[in-house]
């Protein structure tokens, strides 16, 4: 998707500030943080929404969510005090980048519910 935000970023056309990138992710601070860690972690291939995973899709989420989001709140100094990972799908769900994310929030006391 030539015009996606987040395509753009994860092929280093737009800078951000990475904390973490391998072949099939990459992971970077929020612009518009919500807590005192924030970083969006972010697939190269273009997936619209978890909602829009396909059977091939598999690995790439098992690799988020087994390897990267442990890693990555472990980096960050999260892991131990507990963290928040959030999917918005859809517009209904706040889903304002149409390109699979994932919130990774920690360093504060998270509350219910969320919004």
């Amino acid at each position: 998707m030539t015009d996606c935000i987040f395509c753009k970023i994860a092929a280093g056309e737009i800078p951000a500030q990475k904390v973490y990138e391998d072949e099939q992710v990459v992971a970077f601070k929020d612009l518009s943080p919500k807590a005192p860690v924030h970083v969006l972690i972010v697939p190269k291939k273009h997936v619209q929404s978890v909602a829009h995973f396909q059977a091939e899709d598999k690995e790439l989420a098992a690799h988020i969510f087994v390897d990267v989001v442990p890693k990555l709140a472990a980096d960050l100094g999260v892991a131990e005090g507990g963290f928040r990972i959030v999917l918005n799908t859809g517009d209904d769900g706040g889903q304002t980048v149409h390109h699979l994310h994932v919130h990774l929030l920690g360093g504060r006391k998270m509350t219910w519910p969320p919004g």
